[in-house]
């Protein structure tokens, strides 16, 4: 949550939103009568839904078409998600939203990918998508990382880049886009209080990896609270660093989640051994040491499987099963559908972590573009580029 003192207790979204704010129509259960007119009046004011994004095309922060859909609220809670295509992010986050997926005709918060957009290996997802729910939950779907039809598309004939993903510098093609997804990880893990890590597949650690690397190149980037005008005048003012708050370091909590399991995965000697593995890649991280508290491997060794419960010192684990078209409704209902649900359920009910200082939603969104500015000029992800243009990994 948003203030400086977690919440008393979880705040849980038990009903589906009556208006989609920041959405394209009205939820199914929507209260009817004079709420309803004011929420077609507040539509009709705000801006289309298909201009929201909030990166451009020149990788620049767009904060003007998202911020009337804001309040000055400081009771909110972000939900980001960063994955490979098609691995059902969209699909998370329109369950997490609260969509009704069986009313005929109603379109979702966020896009899913079409069987079209799949045949011709395209991504339906841009920069980053942002929504907003009733109950103030900001979600955040981003473009897939590791994605073909991304690079194809930002790739010019010399093989360079045509987005400038370090301020004024021009990259080969294939390292700005290795770059795009460590930037998205960075802001995500800096401007949310939660975020999923969406993998396909048991056995698929590309996510792992990504997101151990973004706790290493993440120094130096704040929070959304601390970038106040306070603060900026006490940094032009040649404050040292270690006389800023102490919680400067602020880190998101990583939710991991792979989809798409088989009914073989589902078994607790598969899923113990994942948690235990899960577990060692991240000793040394931040994620274990902010969240945890440094505790045994012993305490830290529950996850989120479907149909347990979520321990708030632990990392974070889920699987969701792979959603099969044979399969009878009721069946599907209670494996597929039912594991959304409890994902839903159980990372709406979170404790999650606090920004250091209470910001509101505006604040949150302003501030953000801030960070993203942090993000782009990183002395560390800077040096970072460098390591791998030297790597030979890259063309120059």
């Amino acid at each position: 949550m948003a203030g400086s003192e977690p919440s008393p207790s979880p705040k849980i979204l038990l009903a589906k939103p009556g208006l989609v704010v920041g959405g394209p129509v009205a939820g199914k259960f929507g209260r009817g009568g004079a709420a309803d007119d004011d929420s077609a009046q507040l539509r009709s004011r705000l801006p289309s839904v298909a201009s929201l994004n909030l990166l451009s095309d020149s990788w620049d922060f767009n904060i003007d078409r998202f911020l009337p859909f804001l309040t000055e609220n400081t009771d909110f809670t972000v939900v980001g998600v960063i994955g490979p295509p098609g691995v059902g992010k969209s699909t998370i986050l329109n369950e997490l939203y609260g969509f009704d997926s069986t009313s005929p005709g109603m379109l979702p918060p966020f896009a899913i990918q079409s069987e079209e957009t799949r045949a011709m290996a395209r991504h339906c997802s841009t920069g980053i998508e942002p929504r907003i729910s009733t109950e103030r939950i900001i979600l955040l779907d981003t473009q897939p990382v590791f994605s073909a039809s991304v690079l194809a598309e930002m790739m010019k004939p010399d093989g360079s880049s045509t987005i400038s993903v370090l301020s004024g510098e021009t990259l080969s093609a294939e390292l700005a886009h290795e770059l795009m997804g460590i930037q998205l990880a960075v802001l995500l893990a800096s401007i949310c209080h939660i975020v999923l890590v969406v993998s396909e597949g048991f056995h698929d650690d590309n996510m792992w990896h990504l997101m151990l690397t973004v706790d290493l190149l993440k120094h130096g980037i704040s929070d959304p609270s601390l970038m106040t005008s306070s603060l900026s005048q006490s940094s032009s003012l040649g404050l040292e660093k270690d006389k800023l708050p102490e919680h400067e370091e602020y880190m998101a909590i990583p939710v991991f989640v792979h989809t798409k399991l088989q009914d073989q995965d589902f078994t607790p000697n598969n899923f113990v051994r994942l948690r235990k593995a899960l577990l060692q890649y991240f000793i040394p991280s931040s994620f274990l040491r902010e969240h945890t508290g440094n505790k045994s491997d012993e305490h830290l060794s529950s996850s989120m499987v479907p149909g347990s419960q979520m321990d708030s010192n632990t990392i974070k684990l889920y699987g969701i099963p792979l959603k099969k078209k044979d399969d009878n409704p009721r069946a599907q209902h209670e494996s597929y559908f039912f594991a959304l649900w409890k994902l839903r359920d159980q990372i709406l009910s979170m404790k999650s972590p606090s920004f250091t200082r209470p910001v509101s939603e505006r604040e949150w969104l302003r501030n953000s573009g801030k960070i993203w500015e942090q993000v782009k000029n990183s002395p560390t992800i800077t040096e970072y580029c460098r390591t791998l243009q030297h790597s030979g990994m890259y063309r120059r």
